[in-house]
């Protein structure tokens, strides 16, 4: 019987969650999902010195916003916790012993003193990369050149100490990877990394080992960034005799001009975000905007990312998170880093904001009106949502694009309303607000009707017509149809704005 599928994100919170990260999430929750897996959430937070306060929040509050929803993990729960990394050194230096007794790692008594004047020998010596590998760790401080009763007087003297991986010599360490196909290394290319420190605290490579066998992990899916690592947990997980999860290696996200990796610089420099929520730094002061600040859907962020290194293997490019993760598939994840588009960005939040109904955006943007001090019946602004909604890229947008239902004009489109006005039609104008006011039935078709007649009997083109009330009424030539926008103004907005606008106009031809 085959294994329950199970994958895990397990960011570090060391600063605020990137979009690159949240990327990982998502597609470990779209792999398990599809697979009727579980996804579970851990925080690997073993390099204490760079801990930020506030970061574990910001990761659980962003998996929230996007609604990615983990099975168990920190602040979930489970069977398996628990789920922070600091609370489990117990068990890491169990196995640390383990490999010791297995003759898999060593005890190493160099400072960091030591092996810096080391390395800088080293590299006199025309070493550039000098490494501590089975080569190098003869001529240094470990268990495995100190007789036993050197080794066993500085444990109990209790000098530092750290256990390092014993890497094997002259072996080619072979592994599948689902997106990269068989990955390669030779072990004579690779150092003996640090598994456990003297203050207990395990080092990734020996925790995700730990954890992902514990935690009965199927499935590691993380950013090529540790591809480099992998021959190693490769090798770690034969020393435990242990089966082996599948990896998948995520290609980068890349800066708009696809050279180099995405980074919170670039998007300072060019002005979007890169994390989906606001971020304070908790030492500087530094203030980050949001995705979700910024006025971007949760739904279009989460698209967006999906397209970032993936993709369906059709045209269709807008997906809810079901059907991402009836449609996801590993094989469909490419290679190659993945470049960054913020154009493309807003288009997919353009088409979110376009695709809610206008219940949801009354709702989204009701905070967002009452800021600016917007007030109007619930009939009203679902009126309002449905005819500005497709000019808005932003959430906030809305409000503002929506202004003219709430106060005044306040400028003009000076420039087309004398081209477009003529004198000679003024008599017809008169007429027209005469008609206007005299219709009963203020609703848009009759609206609609009344004008067309209007246009007809004195002989008038939209061209001659319409920029004149567009203009009167918004300010603008630009906006959603004039008459449904007169509908919710009502007619004795409509009248006044009107009076105004034939009033500038012929004060533009004098």
């Amino acid at each position: 019987m085959s294994r329950k599928i199970r994958t895990r994100f397990a960011p570090s919170p060391t600063g605020p969650l990137h979009m690159g990260g949240v990327r990982t999430a998502l597609y470990c929750y779209l792999f398990a999902k599809k697979n009727n897996g579980d996804f579970i959430l851990r925080v690997e937070d073993t390099d204490q010195n760079r801990f930020v306060k506030g970061a574990e929040e910001y990761i659980i509050e962003t998996l929230q916003w996007c609604g990615i929803q983990p099975n168990e993990g920190l602040s979930y729960g489970g069977d398996f916790g628990p789920y922070r990394q600091s609370e489990r050194k117990d068990i890491y230096a169990k196995y640390a012993m383990d490999l010791l007794e297995k003759g898999d790692a060593y005890y190493a008594f160099d400072t960091p003193e030591e092996l810096s004047v080391w390395r800088d020998n080293m590299k006199g010596q025309g070493n550039p990369s000098p490494k501590y590998d089975p080569i190098t760790r003869q001529y240094l401080k470990n268990s495995l050149h100190l007789s036993e009763d050197e080794v066993s007087r500085r444990l109990k003297a209790g000098e530092p100490w750290v256990i390092r991986y014993k890497m094997p010599r002259n072996e080619e360490v072979k592994f599948e990877d689902e997106i990269r196909g068989i990955v390669s290394f030779q072990t004579n290319q690779l150092d003996d990394k640090v598994l456990l420190k003297s203050d207990g605290m395990p080092t990734y490579h020996l925790a995700n080992v730990v954890d992902d066998h514990l935690m009965e992990i199927t499935h590691v899916i993380r950013g090529e960034e540790w591809l480099p690592s992998t021959p190693l947990h490769v090798l770690l997980y034969r020393s435990f005799a242990w089966e082996m999860p599948s990896f998948a290696h995520l290609p980068l996200i890349l800066k708009p001009d696809g050279k180099g990796k995405l980074s919170k610089r670039d998007g300072d420099r060019l002005g979007f975000p890169v994390f989906p929520l606001n971020w304070k730094d908790p030492s500087s002061g530094e203030a980050s905007i949001g995705y979700k600040e910024r006025g971007f859907l949760p739904d279009a962020f989460i698209n967006m990312l999906a397209f970032l290194g993936w993709n369906p293997g059709t045209e269709q490019e807008l997906f809810s998170l079901d059907k991402l993760i009836q449609t996801f598939s590993i094989e469909r994840v490419g290679k190659s880093g993945a470049r960054f588009d913020f154009e493309k960005t807003k288009w997919f939040n353009q088409q979110y904001i376009k695709n809610k109904s206008n219940e949801e955006l009354v709702q989204l943007t009701a905070a967002l009106f009452e800021k600016e001090g917007y007030q109007a019946d619930q009939n009203t602004l679902l009126n309002i949502c449905e005819l500005v909604k497709e000019r808005a890229t932003f959430l906030h947008e809305i409000p503002s694009l929506a202004y003219y239902f709430f106060q005044e004009v306040k400028e003009y489109d000076e420039k087309n309303l004398r081209k477009k006005w003529k004198n000679e039609n003024s008599d017809a104008f008169k007429q027209l607000l005469s008609s206007l006011s005299d219709l009963e039935d203020f609703k848009s078709e009759a609206i609609e009707k009344l004008v067309k007649d209007f246009m007809e009997k004195f002989s008038l083109g939209f061209g001659q017509v319409l920029p004149i009330l567009r203009i009167s009424i918004t300010g603008t030539m630009q906006g959603p149809p004039i008459f449904a926008v007169m509908q919710v103004l009502g007619k004795t907005n409509c009248l006044d704005r009107l009076q105004k606008g034939v009033t500038l106009a012929k004060e533009l031809q004098a």
